[in-house]
């Protein structure tokens, strides 16, 4: 039979497209281009929303009055480029950033994280904890709050006050001066847990012993009511209950997903699972500003939520059944859950965000304003079966072509590798779809959202099962009759980049090229520099041992696992894209890449993007990235 029977349902997906065909495609801007909308918040009343706004070389944030209809305040971010913001009161938004710069007295260049006080009324931004003011310059993570003081007026962040001192900042939300130490902690001290401004639990990490746990204050003392030896935390404490009585703690269940667990401050009881169905993980945990839990969300293509509160489960129920075939993501909510944004994407909608008051939608804006719906290419999902009968599920976005027959297609696996990719407006994807690509997305073995057994069948897999995985998806297309074997392309980013590289290197008969943005070519050059970063017993390094070797990290197996160490297989033409501050994976990595295959006279081209980072977050870059990739593949399927 010519095509599987578990395929056949594309058909129904291919007409939806084919009304497209006769649509001129959106120019290559229109997707390369940053969202011009994005990260949109609302306020404790309900009364106003804050977003991103970018338009060419300006990069706003936006406050607006949705009851008076009229914007209130405007900021320049174009130097700050915030990740996330988030309203603390009426007056004043929290903006994280993450900078690369240089720090005095340090080599080289750093990844430093910080947060921002907007005031919408004196229209001021202040850093909230800066390196070198007040606190140890020679750290990176300082832009973590996990309060705000009863009064409103600080908030309180974890930090080294100086070097060998950590602590608990209070940080003014509106002055500048040094932040206050709030309460002195022990240096392993990695997360506080508040009531009001007083520290209720602190959860601590001792990287030397391997010791987790977490200390609660009782009697003027502090006593430990968990612990437990690990090379690197396998329990994720979140928040804590309404009643403050008990912390929240995701961790695996008996059914292989991970759950919603709750732990008693007074003896430190574990009760639970709450949350833990068999089909789905609990992803994260819905919040308020002090981190109480009001719900979860689920892993899976598409979000689905669970509450404590029946109302609100009932609400958010109602707004997902609008749209049972695409994605609606709740992004932020009141605190008495009277208003939501959800953002829309899917095969209908590139990024629509839609206030939910009163049980009625009201459109707020888009994200990418240039890309109608009706240009948006259907993404439907399926699993097929790896070589050893693993099911590996799958994302497909449907070119608008007349022919649905061996159609050329882009390999787009995700980085991570412990991440999936979800039923959402992907530019890439999309981007190559409008041009007549069949994009493929496989959720390999390793990937998370699907179980933790699915999650640790790719320890110790990477260039073996979790390739193979890769490769049964094309061979599984082109054995139904969809994917053309002499056009196909691996495209990928960050982990996805070192996939790219691994095809052409250990299946180079499968592409006909590949292309690597900020992805690892040397593996064990990869643990040399984390090992240099964070030092041999760290539990990052032990992290990233077991993931890539069941912490059996020999030196031939990392050498045979590493495409720069197999150039001579490779017969396919290789685009390396790579930015120069990327400190995630480092420039090196594709700079010896591109070295080695140069010597050997292979077909290769490197496009280095200046003050580039690992997420292509300047639009320029991002530009310049897809337009370099798009004529690469263009040129040859």
């Amino acid at each position: 039979m010519k095509k599987f029977i578990y395929l056949s349902f594309i058909l129904c997906f291919v007409s939806i497209a084919q009304s497209f065909a006769n649509t001129a495609p959106l120019p290559l801007e229109s997707y390369g281009s940053l969202p011009k909308v994005s990260m949109m918040v609302i306020s404790p009343s309900g009364e106003k929303i804050a977003y991103r706004a970018v338009q060419g070389d300006k990069d706003m944030v936006v406050a607006y009055d949705i009851k008076n209809k009229k914007h209130i305040a405007a900021a320049n971010i174009s130097e700050i480029r915030p990740n996330h913001f988030y309203f603390v009161d009426e007056q004043h938004l929290i903006l994280v950033a993450e900078t690369n710069t240089r720090i005095g007295g340090f080599k080289g260049r750093h990844n430093v994280s910080t947060a921002y006080s907007y005031n919408l009324d004196t229209k001021k931004i202040v850093p909230l904890l800066v390196p070198g003011k007040g606190i140890y310059k020679g750290q990176s993570a300082v832009g973590r709050i996990v309060g705000i003081s009863e009064d409103g007026r600080y908030a309180y962040m974890p930090a080294w006050k100086t070097q060998g001192k950590k602590g608990l900042m209070r940080a003014n939300l509106d002055s500048k001066r040094s932040p206050k130490t709030h309460v002195r902690s022990p240096s392993d001290v990695i997360d506080y847990f508040l009531d009001g401004d007083e520290i209720i639990a602190r959860e601590r990490f001792n990287n030397k012993k391997n010791l987790h746990s977490i200390e609660v204050f009782q009697d003027d003392e502090w006593m430990q009511i968990f612990k437990q030896e690990t090379q690197y935390r396998t329990r994720s404490f979140v928040g804590l209950t309404a009643d403050l009585q008990n912390l929240v703690m995701l961790a695996e269940g008996q059914n292989g997903r991970w759950g919603y667990y709750t732990m008693a401050l007074a003896d430190g009881k574990i009760a639970g699972p709450i949350y833990n169905p068999d089909d789905k993980d609990v992803e994260s945990v819905l919040t308020d500003i002090n981190r109480i839990v009001y719900g979860v969300r689920y892993s899976g293509f598409r979000p689905r939520y669970d509450f404590f509160d029946q109302t609100i489960k009932n609400e958010v129920d109602k707004v997902l059944a609008m749209v049972p075939d695409d994605s609606f993501t709740l992004v932020d909510y009141t605190p008495d859950w009277k208003s939501m944004i959800f953002l829309l994407e899917g095969s209908s909608s590139s990024g629509d965000y839609y206030l939910y008051r009163d049980g009625k939608l009201s459109f707020l804006s888009s994200k990418y304003t240039d890309i109608p719906s009706e240009q948006v290419l259907p993404v439907i999902s399926l699993d097929y079966k790896a070589r050893d009968g693993l099911k590996i599920p799958t994302l497909l976005t449907i070119p608008a072509v007349e022919n649905i027959e061996n159609m050329p297609a882009i390999l787009l696996p995700h980085g991570g590798p412990e991440s999936y990719d979800k039923l959402s407006f992907n530019w890439l994807a999309q981007y190559f779809a409008s041009r007549g690509y069949l994009v493929i997305q496989p959720q390999f073995r390793g990937s998370t959202g699907f179980g933790s057994d699915f999650t640790l069948k790719g320890r110790g897999e990477w260039g073996r099962k979790m390739q193979d995985d890769l490769s049964d998806a094309v061979r599984t297309l082109v054995k139904s009759g969809y994917v053309d074997k002499d056009r196909v392309c691996i495209v990928g980013a960050s982990y996805g980049g070192y996939a790219a590289l691994a095809g052409a290197a250990f299946t180079p008969n499968m592409y006909q090229c590949a292309v690597s943005i900020n992805g690892v070519s040397d593996v064990e050059r990869m643990l040399e520099d984390e090992e240099r970063d964070y030092g041999g017993d760290h539990w990052v390094v032990e992290y990233w041992q077991d993931l890539i070797a069941k912490g059996e990290v020999d030196e031939d197996h990392l050498e045979n696992i590493s495409p720069i160490n197999h150039v001579e297989k490779i017969t396919i033409p290789v685009m390396l894209i790579h930015g120069t501050r990327d400190k995630i994976v480092p420039l090196h990595q594709s700079d010896n890449m591109y070295d080695e295959l140069e010597e050997l006279d292979k077909p290769v081209e490197f496009i280095k993007l200046e003050k580039g980072d690992h997420y292509l977050s300047k639009g320029h870059n991002r530009l310049k990235a897809l337009e370099a990739a798009a004529a690469f593949i263009s040129k040859h399927i």
